[in-house]
């Protein structure tokens, strides 16, 4: 199946929202890890969302061209030639671009999305977050509304941020910010609503506590009650249909408990990203440890061209990514429930 359609993302998400799951999206870096991510959501029976960071698609284009939105259009165009050999739906979406790199990196994807449309096809991503979290949400909210309407033109869907998500993530560090700063207050929600209702449909990564990253067990702590409060606002004085689509950022680590908690109160994506690149790691450094003679060459021996043949270790961090992604559809509650052919 090819990539999503922009109805197909749109009846993605009411699925999703009605049924009481949400989608992993997954960060992809390179053609290992997209072939992994659709392994595994092909055999969990599952749609999901796939997508691309500034440092993900900056390390993508190589050393040399070392430009994030070269890097996003590789990769997207490539999800979009593997994606038609599987009968899943896949989404593409790019993931935190800060008001620093819209320029750069949002508006260039923007650019080759309308010159897709205009060939025939359908846009290069579904949907794109733009994080003016940094900003005050006066502010943030006016890109905001700029960026979804211009992303509501080509039937793409726009994901914005209120409230901070702690910790590190391709270079953009919070972990300094006040605690507050990452809890997303009822009246933020209702301001969200308010500025961008009407304007096309757009994804809300509220925060709750969030952090990037993996942190021991009470390192972090989730209110997840807080969605409940921010989403009952909204629909109290908007009725029940006005129910946002939320966003759960820094779901590796998490507690089970929390993110099935966070299902009910509208999550309809979580993202993940630490815990599939560790697995994806690990699964190198098991066989580098077990077959440390062959690839080293110790001692002037000609080492085993098997063992450091890259292949030979990629395989298996594909593998192992595969496996942990398939876990977060099974938290998430997507396992089976692919709208695609229904």
């Amino acid at each position: 199946m090819p990539v999503a359609t922009p109805a197909q993302y749109q009846d993605m998400l009411d699925a999703a929202q009605k049924g009481g799951y949400a989608y992993p999206a997954i960060n992809i870096t390179s053609l290992a890890t997209i072939s992994g991510a659709l392994k595994a959501f092909a055999e969990s029976g599952s749609d999901g969302i796939i997508q691309v960071s500034t440092g993900g698609g900056q390390f993508a284009s190589g050393l040399a061209i070392n430009d994030a939105a070269t890097g996003a259009i590789a990769l997207a165009e490539a999800v979009h030639f593997y994606a038609e050999k599987y009968d899943i739906l896949i989404a593409l979406h790019t993931d935190h671009c800060h008001p620093k790199n819209v320029e750069g990196f949002l508006l260039p994807l923007l650019e080759a999305s309308r010159e897709r449309i205009a060939s025939g096809k359908g846009p290069l991503f579904q949907s794109h977050m733009y994080d003016g979290s940094e900003l005050p949400l006066e502010e943030n909210m006016e890109m905001s509304k700029k960026l979804l309407k211009e992303c509501a033109e080509l039937d793409i869907i726009l994901e914005i941020e209120a409230g901070v998500v702690g910790g590190e993530e391709d270079g953009h560090d919070t972990s300094g910010l006040p605690i507050d700063k990452l809890y997303t207050s009822p009246e933020d929600m209702l301001t969200v609503y308010e500025s961008l209702n009407g304007i096309g449909r757009f994804m809300f990564a509220a925060t709750f506590g969030n952090v990037h990253g993996a942190y021991k067990p009470g390192s972090v702590k989730l209110e997840p009650t807080i969605l409940r409060d921010g989403q009952n606002a909204v629909m109290e004085k908007y009725g029940k249909d006005a129910e946002m689509d939320l966003v759960f950022h820094g779901g590796s680590g998490s507690e089970l408990s929390d993110i099935r908690e966070t299902l009910g109160y509208g999550v309809i994506k979580m993202n993940i990203d630490t815990d599939t690149q560790y697995a994806f790691t690990r699964a190198i450094a098991t066989h580098l440890f077990e077959n440390v003679e062959g690839i080293l060459k110790i001692d002037g021996e000609v080492g085993n061209k098997k063992a450091y043949d890259p292949r030979s270790y990629l395989k298996k961090a594909e593998q192992s990514l595969c496996e942990r992604l398939k876990l977060a559809c099974d938290d998430l509650l997507s396992t089976g429930k692919s709208i695609y052919n229904k």
